[in-house]
């Protein structure tokens, strides 16, 4: 069997070292590179041209489906994550196999054997129900975690009034005034949160439950007033007006 180039795309360091010591146990795998987030990855693609990428979700500056979504020529994917409720998400990817982290030796062989199965097949997705059970039931989002030096914060849901991004950063605005800068982008957090958390511009999203009153602006947009201590006015661009205005039935 022709060896299968492949390319490890993890923003922690120790997983990508435990990967890698995983897969070296096997002949069948070329190890042609590794990245630490998602536009790293782009670029390692893009020039090696694996067969097989192991990738992470949740990374910083591009996210596993964003990276995904900017391939010309999408190789196999393993994805390699701590939260199960991206399983439909990446089976619709045509995901090879689902591994959660971290990821066991014994769990590893079931996916090189379907590797080995899916071997020039066309299509590498697995049944979708079979995905499903392999993941541990759903739990409901109620907090966002925050790194600070060797300190992870947990940020109660209810406790964020807004989540902006300013270029590459991305941050977590606290009723208490307070902001917390978090390694998750926009497009993923929006994809995990619960219905009451709106996109309302393509660098914001509000907590409905914390809207004081919604105002009308001259140019077609929405303007929410918060209440969070500074009653903090946050404008919706128009593209999301249309959208916006059927939610809240203005």
């Amino acid at each position: 069997m022709k060896a299968i180039s492949c390319l490890i795309i993890d923003d922690e360091v120790l997983a990508r070292q435990r990967l890698k010591r995983l897969l070296k146990t096997y002949e069948m795998f070329e190890i042609t590179g590794e990245a630490a987030n998602g536009r790293e990855g782009l670029e390692q693609i893009e020039r090696l041209q694996p067969d097989l990428i192991f990738l992470d979700i949740e990374m910083p500056v591009l996210n596993g489906f964003e990276m995904l979504s900017l391939l010309k020529k999408q190789p196999k994917v393993v994805f390699t994550t701590a939260y199960d409720q991206y399983a439909i998400k990446a089976f619709e990817e045509n995901s090879v196999d689902y591994l959660l982290k971290p990821i066991e030796k014994e769990r590893l062989e079931k996916t090189v054997i379907k590797i080995k199965n899916n071997a020039g097949s066309g299509n590498s997705a697995l049944p979708i129900q079979q995905l499903i059970e392999q993941l541990k039931p759903k739990q409901q989002l109620k907090t966002l975690t925050v790194k600070i030096g060797d300190k992870i914060l947990l940020i109660r849901l209810e406790d964020i009034y807004h989540i902006e991004a300013e270029e590459k950063y991305v941050f977590l605005r606290t009723l208490g005034g307070v902001s917390h800068l978090t390694d998750f982008t926009l497009a993923s957090l929006e994809e995990r949160l619960p219905e009451n958390f709106v996109r309302i511009h393509r660098s914001s999203i509000i907590n409905a439950d914390r809207i004081r009153e919604i105002r009308k602006s001259f140019n077609g947009s929405l303007v929410f007033v918060m209440d969070d201590q500074a009653n903090s006015r946050i404008s919706s661009s128009r593209g999301y007006s249309d959208e916006l205005r059927e939610r809240f039935e203005i």
